[in-house]
């Protein structure tokens, strides 16, 4: 029998042997980054079967369709585990959407700049940590926006979360237990400033030596109000961060254990530290890097923002008592790597190994799972992005539309607790979200701010 050799199997037979090589660089029918550097476009690097679910699925779902109990198992290989249960046993649907080509619409302009700008340029010193061509911090950008190795995908993720210089979200978050009651809710905000690999400025002033100031601080409900913490990351990602923490019931600020990162941050949810953008510790504090699959994948990429809404807010749908997940919009993600991962730093970590799905169009993750020491599936912590306009509302960054993350859930599989977030206007406390506003780093991220905060 004669094969073609782009039938619409060939992407399959293509990412198997990639898979099996343990490499992950873009595209299938050409490099990807030199299409997105010449015009955005994507178009010309995937086969039709990749970009649309019509034509991945040969019609049995098509763009606009929902995901459901009924149909799921159609797409079971484009679903990590967690979601898959979720649709298949509690009542969550998924909304399919159009596949994005453009590429400018899945980034923060000025990080995209950087990326093309710096494309190139990163190598590994010999300790592991990412340079620039002078041995100096990086400058700005993905580091390897073709990476071709698990760590280079994880430092894609690790060097700026948020993609901005600085980020603050004003974030609401539901706690819903596994009879599906609400049991906790919470309002809270997370600031990140980077001191080196900025999209914009050079490195912030004395902060050669460091990567990020990262503070989170409860404004609600009462008994945690004044709850804060601050993680100052070092460049040198061996080291573990500095951690320090205002709680009100001590009127003081104290130092935490720099490897106390697999905790709750407060009662009843599923959050660490260490899942934050599923690179919330220092790179090297992980290990055995290695690429385990690529293929397509559905992700919540787009048209996820509700800025028609109030608030930003959505609906909720499934579960025992119909509250338990968001709303949700997917594309079929057309070229996404795996990688795991194990954390060598941490030996009484409660997880033996997470799993990452990163989609190689923006290098940012669509999904991530950790197991447990024994090997079991654990939690899930599933992001939303996408850039923030819908229909007459849009909101700016700059002179440019903003990009970011929208709305989070994390949901420990094994007890069936749900941990679910999002990104809202403002919150109690009269906290607003912002990016690159000046004067974060005085107002939020020193210990004098968090004993402010918290009083």
């Amino acid at each position: 029998m004669h094969i073609r050799k782009y039938d619409h199997d060939y992407s399959r037979r293509f990412f198997m042997e990639q898979a099996a090589k343990g490499i992950a660089t873009a595209g299938v029918l050409g490099p990807l980054w030199p299409m997105i550097a010449n015009s955005a476009d994507i178009t010309k690097a995937y086969p039709d079967e990749l970009m649309s679910i019509d034509a991945w699925s040969k019609g049995k779902i098509k763009t606009g369709d929902f995901i459901t109990a009924e149909n799921v198992d159609i797409v079971k290989d484009l679903l990590d585990p967690v979601a898959y249960q979720e649709v298949k046993t509690m009542g969550r649907r998924i909304r399919i959407v159009p596949t994005t080509k453009d590429v400018t619409r899945m980034f923060p302009h000025e990080y995209l700049e950087a990326t093309l700008r710096n494309q190139g340029k990163a190598k590994f010193d010999a300790g592991g940590n990412i340079v620039s061509p002078d041995g100096k911090p990086w400058i700005g950008g993905n580091p390897f926006p073709d990476a071709k190795t698990g760590v280079e995908v994880a430092a894609n993720l690790t060097l700026c979360w948020g993609r901005h210089d600085n980020s603050i979200y004003a974030i609401r978050d539901w706690e819903i237990a596994p009879d599906g009651s609400q049991s906790y809710q919470y309002d809270f905000a997370w600031v990140e400033e980077n001191s080196v690999a900025r999209a914009q400025a050079k490195s912030f002033p004395g902060g050669e030596d460091k990567l990020r100031y990262q503070a989170v601080f409860f404004t609600s409900p009462v008994d945690v109000k004044g709850t804060s913490y601050l993680s100052t990351w070092y460049y040198d990602q061996r080291k573990f961060p500095d951690l320090s923490g205002y709680l009100p019931a001590f009127k003081r600020v104290r130092k935490f254990p720099t490897n106390q990162r697999f905790e709750p941050l407060v009662a009843g949810v599923n959050f660490y530290l260490s899942d934050a953008w599923a690179s919330g510790d220092p790179m090297l504090t992980w290990g055995n890097y290695k690429i385990v699959g690529r293929g397509p994948m559905l992700g919540a990429q787009s048209q996820t923002w509700y800025g028609d809404h109030p608030n930003w807010e959505r609906p909720v749908h499934g579960g025992p008592k119909g509250i338990t997940f968001f709303d949700t919009n997917m594309e079929l993600c057309p070229d996404v790597v795996v990688f795991e991962a194990e954390p060598v730093g941490y030996p009484r970590a409660p997880v033996s190994k997470k799993r990452v799905w990163v989609d190689t169009r923006n290098m940012m993750f669509v999904a991530y799972v950790t197991y447990d020491r024994r090997g079991d599936l654990f939690k899930s912590f599933e992001p939303q992005f996408s850039l923030y306009e819908k229909g007459d509302k849009k909101l700016m960054d700059g002179s440019h539309t903003a990009w970011s993350w929208t709305a989070v859930t994390c949901h420990n599989i094994q007890d069936g607790r749900m941990t679910r977030f999002l990104q809202t206007k403002s919150i109690a406390g009269g906290v607003s979200q912002g990016y690159n506003v000046e004067g974060t780093f005085d107002k939020y991220l020193t210990e004098q701010a968090l004993q402010r905060l918290g009083t």
